[in-house]
């Protein structure tokens, strides 16, 4: 049997447990040109709680009954396409799930000897990419300029921080715990790091960290943080807008500071952005990511959860801030042994 996490319910705030339901359906089989994967990973990210509301934004919905969307990582136990061979390792969007049919479209093989297969799922897939373009293409970050991170100890915010490192920055990471600024600090090399439920003045407290400005502000977050960054914000600086994490389970807007004067006068690029808008240089992303990976310049961490039951609860836990790093869910799922 296929065990299959599925929406129940459109969430009313934050989530919880009862919006989501566990279902039990037959293996599926797959039809011509398509294969048959047996998952071993599902990724859980932030952007899954906006695909759980009724409204569109930039994709569509769930739909109530259908399985969660996400991407997943596992082995192809029967193809009927030319392009994969069972035993492959492949990623797609197979949602959350221990079994699932596909065509191939979006599927990339995956080379174990390279890196581990959970890779794909972070610094080397989705939230990797994300970093790599947000920072580097929509940044364009230059050496000893100043790079602020919110959000820095999730899977994109770490490996943003890493790669302006890279690149000769100064980075300063906000994250959510003492634990949390201290991995960013002894291991992955942030020059300063703000917790940010230690004050209530973030602009005080960044400006202390940030005394030659900020020239780019990479927004993970939103909110009274985003607010607080926007006033140290240098001439011609550019802020990527990535998420805004803070706001996604709100249930009506919060009215903030208007800050547009500031981008006015200095000369500010604010500028959003999806992953998928460089879907055709991902290959050059992959390529210099792994690179990196590979010589020890980023490191990740993952943060796993076992069980596609305890999907919903790795979720949650990831909207609260409790993971570090790219938060997983394991299956132990015996065809991808």
């Amino acid at each position: 049997m296929n065990n299959r996490i599925v929406l129940a319910a459109r969430p009313q705030g934050f989530p919880k447990d009862s919006d989501f339901r566990l279902e039990q359906t037959p293996v599926p089989s797959p039809a011509d040109g398509e294969i048959l994967v047996a998952v071993r990973w599902l990724s859980v990210d932030p952007y899954m709680r906006g695909r759980m509301n009724e409204t569109r934004s930039y994709a569509d919905p769930v739909k109530l009954g259908d399985v969660m969307v996400g991407g997943a990582a596992g082995r192809v136990l029967e193809s009927r396409n030319a392009k994969f061979a069972a035993g492959d390792y492949v990623m797609g969007m197979f949602g959350w799930q221990e079994y699932a049919v596909s065509d191939g479209q979006g599927v990339r093989k995956l080379d174990p000897s390279i890196a581990p297969v959970s890779t794909s799922l972070g610094v080397l897939g989705m939230p990797g990419l994300t970093a790599y373009f947000g920072l580097l293409t929509v940044g364009q970050p230059k050496p000893g300029e100043t790079v602020l991170v919110s959000g820095a100890a999730g899977a994109v915010g770490s490996y943003v921080g890493q790669i302006a490192r890279i690149h000769g920055c100064r980075v300063v990471g906000i994250a959510g715990s003492d634990e949390k600024t201290r991995w960013l600090k002894e291991d992955l090399g942030f020059d300063a790091v703000l917790n940010y439920r230690s004050t209530s003045d973030y602009r005080q407290a960044l400006a202390a960290l940030c005394p030659n400005g900020i020239d780019v502000y990479f927004d993970n977050v939103g909110g009274a943080i985003t607010d607080a960054a926007f006033t140290l914000l240098n001439p011609r600086a550019r802020v990527p807008i990535c998420g805004q994490i803070s706001q996604y389970n709100a249930e009506k807007p919060e009215m903030g500071p208007r800050l547009l004067s500031l981008v006015l006068v200095r000369q500010v690029k604010v500028e959003g952005f999806l992953v998928f808008q460089f879907a055709d240089r991902y290959a050059e992303g992959l390529q210099k990511l792994t690179e990196w990976v590979r010589a020890g310049q980023l490191k990740y961490k993952e943060t796993v959860t076992d069980g596609i039951e305890n999907a919903p609860q790795a979720f949650l836990s990831m909207l609260a801030g409790g993971n570090t790093g790219k938060q997983l869910v394991r299956i132990g799922n015996r065809d991808t042994d």
